[in-house]
């Protein structure tokens, strides 16, 4: 059985959601972050972890809302798309920011799995399904990598089953 170029762009992109082949899957580099991790801070750098994550998920969530065929409220600065808090209020607070990330991924990929990636968004003109899956992998993926970064600094790298390169 042959695969079609269709389904098989669609396993790309859920592999490039999840993290898989490119880096260390996100979901396990991510696992075990707690409330202080999260927050801490390092001199000269300007984000902290919950800040990344928080802001990951804001242009996730704006994604997802376009993927969804509804039109998300365009931020009136990009400085909107980052909280001015280091961290969040506590750690239940934390783990919700964390599972809705994790939740918006495993979404990402549903719809990757089972949408007419060619098709063009309604209110994003000259958009594809695929153009905005591929725009949220390439966008976690960036900001992973300050994650991975910041952890290496903070002593806090690898996560549990390890991490490549560890």
């Amino acid at each position: 059985m042959t695969i079609s170029s269709q389904e098989a762009f669609s396993k790309a992109l859920v592999q490039s959601l999840i993290g898989e082949r490119g880096h260390l899957p996100i979901a396990r580099a991510l696992s075990d972050i707690d409330l202080e991790l999260s927050g801490r801070s390092l001199e000269n750098s300007p984000y902290t972890i919950y800040q990344l994550i928080s802001h990951m998920n804001y242009w996730q969530d704006f994604m997802l809302t376009h993927l969804k065929g509804e039109k998300p409220q365009m931020p009136a600065n990009v400085s909107e798309s980052w909280p001015t808090e280091v961290q969040a209020v506590d750690e239940a607070t934390w783990q919700d920011v964390l599972d809705r990330f994790l939740q918006g991924i495993d979404y990402a990929c549903e719809l990757a799995r089972t949408m007419n990636l060619e098709q063009p968004l309604v209110y994003f003109p000259g958009e594809t399904a695929a153009g905005l899956l591929r725009n949220i992998a390439s966008h976690n993926t960036y900001h992973l990598g300050e994650i991975v970064l910041l952890r290496r600094l903070f002593g806090a790298w690898p996560p549990p089953g390890g991490g490549y390169p560890a």
